[in-house]
C-alpha cells in the first residue's frame, strides 16, 4: 500500500488548492446530490453524505453552497441528474488508472476523457481492465511530527484499524470501509488530528517509474484527469522514487 502514500504525498505537495477551489466546490456539489438522490438527505442514515459534507466542510464550503446542493439532491429546486460511471485505463508504462465520474452527458464525457488518456500516453480501457488491482479501503493520515510512531500505531490497532505505514511526513492508516467511521471517531476522541479522512480506493501494488519524462507523462495525466469538471476521483498505482518526485517538484 505504499505507493498509495507516496502519490498522496505528492499530491498533497503539489496541490493548487487556491486556484482549484471553485472546482472543488463543484465537484462536492455534484457529490452531495448525488448522494442524497442515493440514499436520502438525513446524513445520519447515509454515509456517503456525511463523508460528503464532510469534505465540505474540510474545504471550507460556504453553507449555502452546501444548502443548494441539498436541495437540488432531493429534488426541491430544478437540477442536473448526474450518471455515475467508473472509467478505467492505462496511463504511461502500464500504470492503472480509475475514474470515479459524475456526469450529465455520458458520451461527451466519454470522449474527453479518452482524448486526455491519449494525450499523455495513455489508453481508456475496457470496464474491469483495472479495478481488480484495487481494493477499496478507508484512508486517514497525521502529520509525522505531532505524534510518536509507536503511540499512533497501538491507538489506531486499538481503534479497529487494518494497517499502519509511516512515510516521509505522514503517518498512514488504513481500515476496512466498515470500521471507517469507527476508527475515525475513535482517533478523533483522543486528540488525533487527521489531515485527511476518506474512503478510497488502494491499490494492491504499485508501478515504479523511474524515466523523469515518462514519470511527467504520467503525473501530467493525472492532473488533467483531476481537473475535469466531470471527474469526481482518480485513483492510480502509479509510484514515483523520491529522486523522481523531487526533480518533478521544483519544475
Amino acid at each position: 500500500m505504499a505507493g498509495h502514500s507516496k502519490w498522496a504525498n505528492i499530491k498533497r505537495r503539489k496541490a493548487r488548492v487556491d486556484a482549484l477551489r471553485g472546482k472543488i466546490f463543484t465537484k462536492i456539489s455534484r457529490e452531495i446530490m448525488a448522494a442524497v438522490r442515493a440514499g436520502g438527505p438525513d446524513p445520519s442514515g447515509n454515509f456517503r453524505l456525511r463523508l460528503a459534507l464532510q469534505k465540505a466542510r474540510a474545504v471550507n464550503m460556504p453553507n449555502d453552497n452546501i444548502a443548494r446542493a441539498l436541495q437540488k439532491g432531493s429534488g426541491d429546486t430544478d437540477g442536473v441528474n448526474y450518471e455515475e460511471i467508473v472509467y478505467e485505463g492505462y496511463g504511461p508504462a502500464g500504470t492503472a488508472v480509475m475514474l470515479e465520474i459524475l456526469t450529465d452527458n455520458r458520451n461527451r464525457t466519454a470522449a474527453e476523457i479518452r482524448h486526455i488518456f491519449s494525450r499523455r500516453g495513455g489508453s481508456l480501457g475496457e470496464a474491469g481492465c483495472v479495478a481488480w488491482m484495487f481494493s477499496r479501503k478507508g484512508y486517514l493520515t497525521v502529520n509525522k511530527n505531532e505524534w510518536d510512531e509507536d503511540e499512533l500505531m497501538l491507538l489506531a490497532l486499538e481503534a479497529g484499524a487494518a494497517d499502519f505505514e509511516a512515510d516521509d511526513d505522514l503517518y498512514t492508516i488504513y481500515a476496512e470501509p466498515g470500521d471507517f467511521e469507527q476508527v475515525k471517531e475513535k482517533l478523533e476522541a483522543t486528540g488525533v488530528k487527521l489531515v485527511d479522512a476518506s474512503i478510497t480506493m488502494v491499490p494492491e501494488s504499485t508501478v515504479e517509474i523511474t524515466d523523469l519524462e515518462e514519470a511527467k507523462k504520467a503525473v501530467e495525466l493525472i492532473d488533467l484527469l483531476e481537473d475535469h469538471d466531470d471527474v469526481q476521483n482518480v485513483y492510480t498505482n502509479l509510484d514515483l522514487p523520491p529522486e523522481i518526485a523531487a526533480a518533478l517538484e521544483n519544475e
